[in-house]
């Protein structure tokens, strides 16, 4: 039934327990979308609300794609669902294929998943039982970050390294350690890519491997730029030191790419774009535009090949999901790359990165802008917090650019920007222009 939008609000709200969200001032005063297009939402009240955040990091190619709509519909009304277990369909295997001719070139295999979080705990359970399956198996903990995001089972909140998506869930899992973040305001704020300083906080690894013995790790997991806590960049060499410790030790290298994949960078991967090759990449988000739920764990042929032995009648891996290559979610995949291709939207993204640089960087000297990073189409501006209130004054900025019409982001107190691949420039320089008056009449 359409909305009312003489009343936009559905109900009293209370039946849907909503995630991550601040569900009693959400409650009192909602912000809903009604419908959306190009690189705009429509609000229940009728405004044009420029998206600044690509949905969730995810509608990489804008919102409401005539392939990726007509492909669901199609692929809706010829086959609903198959199973993955035991039985297949002809478009996850076409999908598996494009994106392992799309993915960097070490990466052979897909295991389709149906989320960011999912392929993150996909990634673990294939790095633990592929140290066994080669005979290593007291090689069984794994190392995070600090301030990482790996979603929210929990694997992903054990390697994870975000304060509060940990506290109250427990001990989690056991045998984790964490490296150091990579954020060094005092040597690199303001940098323009890449900074300059922090590569050494890389052989951190080096402790603490030294500390429980390489025969006991079996993998390390980052983000090759860290995104859901606020933007932070890898310093010049950092990746490419870590790649040399875990295969110095024997240690996979997996790298969460569920933000950074699909063209954020102006490549299909962060690999690609810092020349880094891990052994595993997980994926989600950009892969259906954030249409359909659907997320990949991408492998290395060696990784594949070592669970390839015993009878061939038998499961080589206990592992897997109810929708894992759903028919449908395959059939937007293969549309959203598609349309990634025909459009050249990678290229595009990396083309628009100088402008939007520019753009980021004008905010620098407005009020409470403490550090600015970005690369690529993306964007984190940190403010000074409100003492006694932190993130407070982004939230504030956050309700203001709503009710301006721009959809913003925050984590923490930074504000972290996203847009569809298919933004103008006219787009950009309405986005910052509408960003530097909120945060000149911030408190």
């Amino acid at each position: 039934m359409a909305l009312d939008r003489s009343n936009p609000v559905p109900n009293d709200l209370s039946a849907f327990w909503m995630p991550f969200t601040a569900n009693r001032q959400f409650k009192k005063t909602p912000r809903m979308f009604v419908s959306a297009d190009g690189m705009y939402y429509k609000t229940s009240d009728g405004r044009d609300v420029l998206d600044g955040t690509a949905g969730l990091w995810c509608c990489n190619a804008g919102h409401n794609r005539p392939k990726i709509v007509e492909a669901i519909r199609q692929q809706a009304g010829e086959l609903d669902y198959a199973p993955a277990f035991q039985m297949g369909h002809p478009k996850a295997f076409e999908l598996a294929t494009r994106l392992r001719d799309m993915a960097p070139e070490p990466m052979e295999h897909v295991f389709f998943t149906n989320s960011g979080s999912e392929s993150v705990e996909t990634a673990l359970k294939i790095a633990i039982a592929y140290q066994r399956a080669i005979g290593q198996g007291t090689r069984t903990r794994l190392i995070g970050r600090e301030r990482g995001y790996h979603g929210v089972n929990f694997g992903g909140i054990s390697v994870g390294g975000i304060v509060n998506n940990r506290k109250f869930f427990g001990s989690l899992l056991t045998g984790v350690d964490h490296l150091p973040h990579t954020h060094l305001p005092a040597k690199n704020a303001f940098s323009r890519g890449q900074p300059e300083h922090g590569a050494e906080l890389a052989d951190e690894l080096e402790r603490i491997v030294a500390l429980h013995g390489p025969e006991t790790v079996a993998a390390v997991i980052v983000e090759p730029m860290a995104g859901s806590t606020g933007v932070l960049m890898p310093p010049k060499g950092y990746l490419q030191r870590l790649r040399e410790i875990t295969r110095k030790h024997g240690i996979l290298l997996i790298f969460d790419e569920v933000i950074t994949g699909f063209g954020r960078l102006g490549s299909s991967f962060a690999a690609d774009h810092f020349d880094v090759m891990p052994d595993m990449i997980t994926c989600a988000k950009g892969l259906t535009n954030g249409v359909i739920p659907m997320g990949a764990v991408l492998a290395t042929k060696e990784i594949h090949d070592a669970f390839m032995h015993g009878p061939e009648e038998a499961i080589e891996l206990f592992h897997g999901y109810t929708y894992s290559g759903n028919p449908i979610a395959s059939a937007a995949g293969l549309a959203t790359l598609e349309t990634y291709k025909e459009e050249g939207l990678f290229e595009r993204a990396a083309e628009l990165a100088p402008y939007w640089e520019d753009a980021v960087h004008s905010l620098r000297d407005c009020p409470h802008v403490i550090d600015i990073r970005n690369m690529g189409l993306i964007a984190g501006i940190e403010l000074d917090p409100i003492a006694g209130a932190p993130t407070k004054r982004a939230f504030s900025a956050f309700l203001q650019a709503y009710e301006n019409d721009v959809l913003i982001r925050t984590t923490g107190d930074i504000i972290a920007l996203s847009p569809p691949l298919i933004i103008e420039k006219h787009h950009i320089d309405t986005l910052f222009g509408k960003l530097a008056d909120i945060l000149k009449g911030l408190d």
